[in-house]
């Protein structure tokens, strides 16, 4: 009885039926409701429900991008079992289930949980993708070697994922929104090199330019905290003097314009601790993203 009575299926935007089928749909979202590695306050296992739940009171043309992403047909797994053996038999979890996605031409995106499932997905995106870099909005640096007696540690996703991803020219990774990180991760950076800038240096020398260095092909991992806490309060970890909604959207909008966008992940969303008005501009997140990854008219296939 599937008709025009009954609200569509659940699932990530709610689009017409006729573009959620897995065989045919171009992107699969993928919730992770995993948060084991938390270390301030916990919640983000409820945020890829709480995405998915808002997603579907959107308007599913979008004005910015004068298209409506969901034609490219978004299919919407089950929630991903956790591994509760260790945080990295979990993320091996992760990279297998996003590799299996990859292998069958699928467009995945990763909806966290925690900021850590990134690297297990960026794991199967960087062993089947040359030429490739990681674009990571994130208040923290996410360097340690260790913490709290894992390398594994949502406190270590960057420096896991840095780990991760093939030599050659252009830089591997750059991050923004940066306004916190330990000594030890400062002179890591500085020691390297990293390209890893704050809010302020974003608004000082454009996103153009701060995306200009990144190689052709880029995943893109966003950790909420990114933005500021008056626009995204939800998060286990807010920092002051955040990113505003308009310059995380420029942002990937000046990277969709110059670079190829083969993936990404929306992650630490803690609906608890914040407004509702949060798991929605996450939702809103994720959709411009698809779009602005899938717009035939900013790059070529």
């Amino acid at each position: 009885m599937a008709d025009d009575r009954f609200y569509p299926p659940r699932g990530f935007a709610s689009p017409p039926p006729e573009f959620t089928d897995f065989a045919s749909a171009r992107v699969v979202v993928l919730p992770i409701p995993y948060d084991s590695t938390t270390t301030a306050r916990a919640g983000a296992r409820d945020g890829p429900r709480a995405i998915i739940d808002a997603s579907e009171d959107m308007e599913l043309y979008d004005l910015a991008l004068g298209w409506e992403p969901y034609r490219v047909g978004i299919h919407t797994l089950p929630e991903l079992a956790v591994h509760a053996g260790s945080p990295e038999a979990m993320l091996h979890r992760v990279e297998e289930v996003v590799a299996e996605l990859l292998d069958g031409g699928k467009f995945v995106v990763t909806l966290g949980g925690e900021h850590s499932v990134a690297v297990g997905a960026l794991r199967a995106h960087a062993r089947r993708q040359r030429d490739l870099s990681v674009l990571a909005v994130d208040a923290h640096s996410d360097l340690r070697e260790e913490y709290l007696d894992t390398p594994y540690s949502h406190a270590c996703t960057l420096r896991r994922i840095l780990e991760a991803l093939p030599s050659g020219e252009g830089e591997p990774l750059v991050q923004v929104g940066l306004r916190s990180a330990s000594a030890e991760e400062v002179t890591f950076i500085r020691e390297r090199r990293l390209p890893f800038h704050s809010p302020r240096a974003l608004r000082e020398a454009g996103p153009d330019a701060l995306v200009a260095s990144l190689r052709q092909n880029v995943y893109v991992t966003i950790d909420l905290d990114g933005l500021d806490p008056s626009q995204m309060a939800a998060v286990g970890t807010p920092e002051p003097g955040g990113l505003l909604w308009d310059e995380v959207s420029d942002l990937l909008a000046a990277l969709a314009r110059q670079k190829r966008i083969v993936g990404f992940d929306v992650t630490e969303l803690a609906p608890d601790l914040g407004p509702v008005a949060c798991a929605q501009a996450a939702a809103k997140l994720a959709y411009r993203l698809i779009g602005l990854a899938l717009d035939s008219s900013l790059r070529s296939e």
